[in-house]
């Protein structure tokens, strides 16, 4: 049977949301490219010695309050179902374009650390309000090859970061970098221009009308109806944010430290490091293309267990087993790169999942909560796996120990909703 034809509305309201979530990606990687030099040029001027367990510490600092930012775009849900997912999107757009734009003209390591929370305010939103316009808004028969398409901008975004890195952060610095990450707004435009409200959240606002407001959108993710519902879908999201540690946050110390253990220069380690990220994110896009088949054909729980169990698997391999090895450990741990990436497509399961499980009256607060919520703790876990580094002298064991938060995810999925073969709530 052939696919629904698509709107112009759709064709552009999947492009604003794409476009946006590669953006997205791209402005938190900046972040992770420039944070050494920042800090180096930051941390003198705040009246704190530029030494590397500095540069650590506060860099763990900074990346732990981007994550208390993010935790806070929880607050764009409420919005967006009161007063229209395109609006909302297109200022969670402005949001972490503007403070990552700022980040250009911090003067010290606390300005920079103040703009970095802003800015994953704006960062956390972009997600949930995409997604669930992608959701209401493409015919059922195209929303969920969607949700992983959607899914695979943020890693296009990756790779936009480092060719900019290239050819603009190598010859101006990190101040630049910066400037470029404020380029998002433009889409702004495009979004406001030629992209309209979602039928369906125009049929219903009407329908219910003054009844409708921002603090009904949020309680009623904690009813009857709902509250088992979101207490577990925002638990999955928690354990799928324990994952970012050995899916992408320790991945590039890990390969420097395999490489120069493996006879090669720093140097050629920091290349290495780049070519793993690749790597890992080449899966990564893998994994979210094929996720909604694999939804369609298993149904969502047994889908996104196993992609629980590839990250179980291979970040207690990777981290666990290979990065000890006395031999070939850097070959190998590169293996185990591609399939931490292809678990790290989990998260696309959320885009397509979550907006099945909920009403119009409230889809978009609980998108929004569900994926921002556990950033929260995700905050604290950041100084969890660098105190565990701290006392086992090596990122190998601690990072290792969060696969079982997965293992603890496999024995919750039972419990989800499986929405396989059923229709989005109105």
């Amino acid at each position: 049977m052939a696919n629904s034809p698509l709107t112009t509305n759709q064709i552009r309201g999947f492009l604003a949301a794409w476009g946006g979530w590669a953006l997205d990606g791209m402005d938190s990687f900046i972040y992770a490219l420039v944070l050494v030099p920042a800090l180096r040029e930051l941390l003198p001027r705040s009246g704190i010695s530029a030494d590397q367990s500095n540069v650590g510490f506060y860099g763990g600092l900074l990346f732990a309050l981007f994550l208390v930012g993010w935790g806070f775009s929880l607050l764009w849900g409420p919005i967006a179902d009161r007063f229209g997912r395109v609006r909302t999107l297109m200022l969670t757009i402005l949001c972490y374009s503007l403070f990552t734009f700022l980040g250009a003209f911090a003067r010290d390591v606390w300005m920079l650390a103040a703009f970095r929370f802003l800015a994953g305010i704006g960062i956390g939103g972009e997600w949930s309000m995409g997604g669930t316009f992608i959701a209401e808004e493409l015919p059922e028969d195209r929303r969920k090859l969607a949700a992983g398409l959607m899914q695979t901008g943020y890693y296009v975004g990756i790779f936009i970061a480092a060719i900019i890195n290239y050819f603009v952060g190598a010859r101006y610095g990190w101040r630049a970098m910066f400037l470029v990450g404020g380029t998002p707004a433009l889409l702004v435009a495009f979004i406001r221009l030629g992209v309209n409200e979602s039928k369906r959240w125009q049929d219903r606002i009407a329908e219910v009308g003054h009844q409708w407001t921002m603090r009904n959108a949020f309680a009623a993710l904690f009813s009857s109806e709902y509250r088992r519902l979101t207490i577990l879908n925002s638990t999955y999201l928690l354990i799928s944010i324990t994952g970012l540690w050995a899916g992408s946050v320790y991945v590039p110390t890990a390969v420097s430290q395999l490489a120069v253990r493996a006879g090669f220069s720093e140097t050629q380690g920091v290349r290495l490091a780049s070519y793993g990220t690749i790597l890992l994110a080449i899966g990564t896009i893998l994994g979210c293309i094929v996720l909604p088949y694999l939804a369609e054909m298993l149904g969502r729980r047994l889908a996104l267990g196993m992609y629980f169990a590839v990250m179980a698997l291979f970040i207690w391999l990777a981290f666990g087993y290979v990065f000890y090895l006395k031999s070939h450990a850097l070959g190998a741990f590169m293996v185990c790169l591609f399939f931490l990436g292809l678990g790290g497509a989990n998260f696309a399961m959320y885009t397509l999942w979550l907006p099945e499980q909920y009403s119009t009256e409230c889809r978009a607060s609980a998108f929004a909560f569900a994926t921002s919520s556990g950033r929260f703790v995700g905050a604290g876990i950041t100084f969890l796996v660098g105190a565990g580094v701290s006392y086992f002298h090596t990122i190998g064991t601690p990072v290792a120990l969060t696969a079982l938060a997965f293992v603890v995810g496999l024995f919750l999925l039972p419990f989800g909703k499986e929405t396989k073969g059923q229709t989005l709530p109105a």
